[in-house]
Formats: C-alpha cells, sequence, structure tokens
C-alpha cells in the first residue's frame, strides 16, 4: 500500500514492481501524487498520469539517445520501461478523459519499439470476431509469442479481466515463462478490454465461447503458420477472466486445458456487493468503466446485461483439466469462490485449487503483490498438463 488510504492506485504501484519496473522510478513518478490520492480513487487520476508521464517521458528520451547511439539492448530496456508505466497510469483514467486513446495508443507504440529492438518472438495479429452484437468484418487484436522448438507446440491463449490489456499480459512475464518449456502464447484483447474496447469499441458479454470459438477458428486455420498443435490450445484468464475462461472452457470442447487465474464464481453477485460499498474496486469511476465495457446506457441495462454472469451449473460441464487459483486475502473476489469453483468442477479430470498465503505471497487479487511466483507456479502446471496430455 504505497498510498495508504488508496487501494487502486497502490495496484499500479504494485503492478509496475512486480512486472520490470524500478523502484525509484515508480516512487518519483509516486511521491508528487501522494497527497492527492488521500482523496479517493476517482479525484486526481489525471494529476496521477501527468506525474507517472513525466518519468516515462524522460525514461524515453534516454531511449531516443541510446537508439541513436546504436545502443539497442539498453534503448529496448528503457522503450520497456517507459510502456509500462505509461500503461499502468493509462489504467486508472476515466472513460470519459480525452486523452485516453492517445495514452492507451503511446503505451502499445513503446512497446512495439522495445520488441523490434530487443528481437522479441512477438507479432501483431488480428482474430475475426463472429459475434452477433459486432460489426460486419470486426477483429480482436492480440499479440502472438511464438515458442522455440520442432513440430507444432501448445499454445495458451490468454484473456484480460475487466480493465487489462494485452500489453500487461507481455509484462506480467507469463508468456516467456511459457516460452521456455516450449509453448506459445496468444495474448488477446477480448471484447470490452484493452485495444478491442478503446480502438475497436468491441464491447463484453456472458456468453465467451461465442468469442472462444472465433479465436479456436482462426488459430486452427493459421496452425501451420503458427506452428500450433490444434489438440494442445489451452485456456487462461485472470481476474473477471476467471469468469470468462471457465464459461467458454464450458461449452467450446476445442480447449485442452483451463485456468481461472482469480475466482470469479458469482461476477453478478460480485457487483451487488459492490453497489453496497462491500470489497474493493478494481479501478477509479468503477460504474462509470463497467458501463462502458459491457456498452450499458445505465445501473439498470448493466445489471441485465451482467445477470447471467455466474457459473454455477456451469463449471459442472468443464471436462478438462482445469486449475483455480486464488489469493487467500483478495480484497476483491472472496476466496470463498475459489472453494465453490473447485468443487463444482466434478466432470473435470484433473482439477486443482492453488491458494496463495500471506506468507509466501501471492495472497492478493491474481496475486498481483507476488507475480512472478504465481505466474511461475501457474506456467509449471500447465507445462505438466500439456505433457500428460500426451
Amino acid at each position: 500500500m504505497y498510498f495508504p488510504t488508496n487501494y487502486v492506485w497502490s495496484m499500479a504501484v504494485v503492478a509496475s514492481l512486480n512486472n520490470g519496473g524500478y523502484i525509484d522510478d515508480v516512487d518519483k513518478a509516486s511521491r508528487p501524487v501522494l497527497e492527492a490520492s488521500r482523496n479517493g480513487d476517482d479525484v486526481g487520476t489525471e494529476l496521477l498520469y501527468g506525474s507517472w508521464q513525466a518519468v516515462a517521458d524522460r525514461i524515453l528520451a534516454e531511449a531516443e539517445a541510446d537508439e541513436a547511439r546504436g545502443w539497442r539492448r539498453g534503448a529496448a530496456e528503457k522503450y520497456y520501461r517507459a510502456a509500462l508505466y505509461t500503461s499502468q497510469a493509462e489504467r486508472l483514467q476515466s472513460p470519459k478523459w480525452e486523452g485516453r486513446k492517445a495514452a492507451y495508443q503511446k503505451s502499445i507504440d513503446l512497446l512495439l519499439t522495445h520488441v523490434e529492438l530487443a528481437g522479441v518472438p512477438l507479432t501483431t495479429v488480428d482474430v475475426p470476431y463472429a459475434g452477433d452484437d459486432a460489426p460486419a468484418g470486426s477483429a480482436l487484436p492480440g499479440y502472438f509469442f511464438r515458442a522455440e522448438g520442432d513440430g507444432p507446440r501448445p499454445l495458451v491463449v490468454m484473456w484480460n479481466g475487466l480493465d487489462s490489456t494485452k500489453e500487461m499480459m507481455y509484462t506480467s512475464g507469463f508468456p516467456q515463462l511459457l516460452a521456455e518449456y516450449g509453448i506459445s502464447a496468444l495474448m488477446i484483447d477480448n471484447p470490452g478490454s484493452g485495444e478491442a474496447l478503446r480502438m475497436r469499441d468491441l464491447r463484453a458479454r456472458h456468453d465467451t465461447e461465442v468469442w472462444a470459438a472465433s479465436i479456436i477458428d482462426w488459430v486452427e486455420a493459421n496452425a501451420a503458420d503458427l506452428n500450433v498443435d490444434v489438440n494442445k490450445i489451452g485456456l487462461v484468464g485472470w481476474s473477471l477472466g476467471g469468469y470468462y475462461v471457465p464459461r467458454a472452457t464450458a461449452y467450446e470442447k476445442r480447449i485442452a486445458l483451463a485456468v481461472a487465474w482469480g475466482a470469479n464464481y458469482d461476477w453478478a453477485a460480485v457487483q451487488e456487493a459492490r453497489r453496497r460499498r462491500e470489497g474493493e474496486n478494481p479501478v477509479p469511476h468503477y460504474w462509470d468503466h463497467v458501463h462502458w465495457v459491457f456498452g450499458a446506457s445505465d445501473m439498470d441495462d448493466f445489471i441485465e446485461k451482467t445477470k447471467d454472469m455466474r457459473l454455477e451449473g456451469v463449471v459442472e460441464n468443464i471436462t478438462v483439466p482445469f486449475l483455480v487459483t486464488h489469493g487467500i486475502g483478495d480484497r476483491q473476489i472472496p476466496v470463498e469462490y475459489a472453494h465453490k469453483e473447485y468443487e463444482a468442477a466434478t466432470a473435470s479430470p484433473k482439477r486443482e485449487l492453488r491458494i496463495f498465503t500471506q506468507e509466501e505471497g501471492g495472497a492478493e487479487h491474481i496475486g498481483i503483490d507476488n507475480m512472478p511466483y504465481v505466474a511461475q507456479w501457474t506456467a509449471d502446471w500447465v507445462a505438466e498438463t500439456f505433457a500428460e496430455l500426451g
């Protein structure tokens, strides 16, 4: 809790430090708005962006100077940090902030410059999306991280939660961990998140098997170019992805394994709790944000659109290996949901529940307080399970 009275702002600090940020950078970015943080989550988020962006812009200038001298490795690392800080600061802004699209595009541009200079085996992709609520010709944006190895490789499709982005998936380090096991990763901005929401106006929906089918259709059609084994496509989602993934896996039978990285067993009930001011919100300007994500006109419309976001009676239909992870001290989603989600998945041939404790770390929401530890454990489980599938 760098900001002692502000959980949401503190999450940006912790995420940055766990994803390759430097403690000196983050302190320089955060200290000027320490007092402003005491006024609540919503007030002062533009001040926070300005403070963080001042640090990011200084690092960007250093990166450009390195690049001009031909110092590609040093420049790549600095572009990475500038992208990370820009991304985390953008996440905290109101959907109504006029500068939001430009800030998000800046985070993309900085990250892709890092990718180019560092020689990262990552490419941008567009996955045709055939949702009945999407305009003709719609596509989901993503990053494909190619693993080395002979023969078709297993693939993990990664999904966001309510407010994360494919850029945050990359900076989490999870795709890089998977690649060490010879597993490729496809990081997708699903409807209602990241570039799909900000730049393409694609909104979330409760029946996530719809966009799962579009993604797997595309993977199958491009399997040779991607060097992917279509019989080993796993699905991993964190935070609200802990609802999205089990729902899709229950009904899309081409998924070979699934991970709910945070057990969102009854997201509809979580919304009712948040209306009663129970638990913590994941982002400032919360109700504006969720209305934006789901294309809701008001609170009644939002509640109607999300009333079926419950996994009771759904996870019972999961028939592949299924991992549920959760932090024992999660302030957003009750830990009891992890037990319910695990206990209900009775048709899974390999179901596992992993609760991360305060002593080991990873006890907060999606293990954000000890993200590398949680990511490594999850990558180990995925690699083990793909190997067991033969």
